[in-house]
């Protein structure tokens, strides 16, 4: 239990710190490059590690015609979700955007109902609300009670982060059913999504392989894919050794985390709202979890 909690919190600061260098670092990139690029490093970091560590067949599965649908759509949603994330955090504040992104519990919930016959507590209807309500927070300015809503619905960031949300929203469900139900091991899945979003976004990348000096980053990109994948690879640990519930709040306080980092090391500006909005963020999903 206790390295559970331990691996949860490791991964929420990794990959807080993670989202803070890659506002510092790779803004100006376009996000299908970027991703592609990194995702591909992540891919050469991570498959000898486990072709070593795991029994081979822990990561090679037979999941059949739907199973190997599910995947595919899991992939596709990630590199739709990891686009419009990483534009957002190239357009906006990483303080701004991190509250907002991190509510992906408010759409798994509606999903898990309408797909999985999920029901609702009261604490879980109750969480959704108080998330929503980070999103507002994130936007206040001190105008007017609609300020926050007309600023949201005028920030080509926040509603880039928004939709990222959503989108990730289908892929904690896709990962729910690949994992639960279809047998898939965490390593199996993690290489395979590694594997499949390089593959969804590389002809875009290569159409936009000239818009940046990417090699003249390889050392920087290295360190990012290595990044990125200790953090993927600590939230799938940590989901063998604690339930769900415990580990999707611990690590989605990585926004929390990219807040703070932001506000220090960027110099991003609101950071006490932005801060209150993460922590509202937090505790909805909490409620969410645990109810």
């Amino acid at each position: 239990m206790t390295s559970g909690f331990v691996l949860s919190i490791a991964a929420a600061l990794v990959l807080g710190s993670y989202l803070v260098g890659v506002k510092r670092y790779f803004s100006q990139y376009p996000p299908t490059l970027l991703v592609a690029l990194t995702y591909s490093v992540a891919v050469a970091w991570y498959l000898p590690a486990v072709a070593l560590a795991v029994p081979t067949d822990q990561l090679i599965f037979s999941v059949g015609l739907r199973g190997g649908a599910v995947l595919v759509g899991t992939a596709g949603f990630t590199a739709l979700a990891l686009f419009a994330f990483y534009r957002s955090l190239a357009i906006g504040d990483v303080s701004y955007v991190a509250p907002i992104s991190k509510i992906v519990p408010v759409f798994v919930l509606p999903l898990e109902v309408l797909l999985l016959g999920q029901e609702l507590s009261a604490l879980q209807v109750g969480g959704v609300c108080v998330a929503t309500v980070a999103v507002y927070v994130a936007n206040y300015k001190s105008d007017s009670l609609l300020a926050p809503i007309q600023q949201l619905a005028r920030s080509k960031a926040g509603l880039l982060a928004l939709a990222s949300a959503a989108a990730f929203g289908v892929v904690d469900v896709g990962k729910r059913i690949s994992m639960q139900e279809l047998g898939v091991s965490p390593e199996g899945f993690v290489a395979t999504m590694l594997v499949l979003v390089t593959l969804f976004l590389a002809p875009s990348a290569v159409r936009n392989r000239r818009a940046v000096d990417w090699w003249a980053d390889r050392y920087l990109l290295a360190v990012a894919g290595l990044v990125l994948v200790v953090g993927q690879h600590l939230v799938a640990v940590a989901f063998q050794t604690l339930p769900a519930s415990v580990v999707s709040p611990i690590v989605n306080t990585q926004g929390v985390v990219a807040v703070f980092l932001g506000s220090v090391l960027l110099g991003e500006p609101h950071v006490r709202v932005r801060l209150a909005a993460a922590g509202l963020a937090v505790i909805g999903i909490v409620c969410i979890s645990i109810g």
